[in-house]
């Protein structure tokens, strides 16, 4: 009985911070780095840029942008997606954080083998995101995974919330996109960074600084 009580105690007094990943915690889009090897990069990042404005069905420019890649090799892939740039300041935001006591989360449209290897870099304690199949170490131009909608990052922070016990007002959430709209729904501290002018509008704080240290300053101004 005593542990049980520990435990929600313990459990309450946590705080959660959720990130997007591309543009966000690294510097760039995962699937444009990827295109870059086909010789694809500026038209699957038209497709990246109209969805993360807003003016695209996320669902279906995800679909569209992953056909692309089909025949890319697997191998290929890992190489680049362990390679990825981390934004500016990202290491001392995700260390500064922890130090205030916040459980740390990445949420990605795009996908796990490049939000691993990142986040396993910055400690992060866990990353959501999607998968690109393949066959015999080739792309098939398909993909499934935990963040294929527009309503997923909510989806998910909110189950997230409820194991954890921790409330909106204990969340924080930090990204730059239209997909990140559902994840800022349920965090009472929403902020932009660096980000499309539909999420700015749904934001309680704006970073234009390409530095995510800038975010601490937030933190402990609240």
């Amino acid at each position: 009985m005593t542990d049980a009580k520990y435990l929600t105690i313990k459990r309450g007094a946590v705080k959660l911070a959720v990130f997007d990943f591309d543009s966000t915690l690294m510097d760039g889009e995962t699937i444009d780095f990827l295109a870059r090897e086909l010789g694809l990069e500026s038209e699957v990042a038209h497709i990246t840029h109209e969805a993360m404005e807003g003016r695209l069905d996320f669902f279906n420019s995800l679909q569209r942008r992953v056909k692309l890649l089909k025949g890319l090799e697997k191998s290929k892939m890992d190489e680049i997606c362990t390679s990825l740039p981390l934004v500016n300041g990202a290491k001392e935001a995700i260390a500064g954080l922890k130090e205030r006591g916040y459980t740390v989360v990445c949420f990605s449209g795009g996908f796990r083998n490049a939000t691993k290897p990142a986040c396993d870099k910055l400690g992060i304690d866990a990353d959501f995101a999607n998968t690109l199949y393949d066959e015999n170490g080739i792309l098939t131009g398909e993909v499934g995974g935990e963040m294929m909608f527009g309503s997923s990052k909510g989806d998910m922070l909110v189950r997230i919330q409820s194991l954890m016990g921790i409330t909106q007002e204990h969340t924080l959430a930090v990204g730059d996109g239209a997909n990140d709209l559902s994840m800022f729904a349920h965090a009472k501290t929403k902020i932009a960074f660096c980000a499309k002018p539909i999420l700015k509008e749904a934001a309680t704080h704006i970073v234009d600084t390409r530095d995510l240290k800038e975010i601490l300053t937030i933190i402990d101004g609240l």
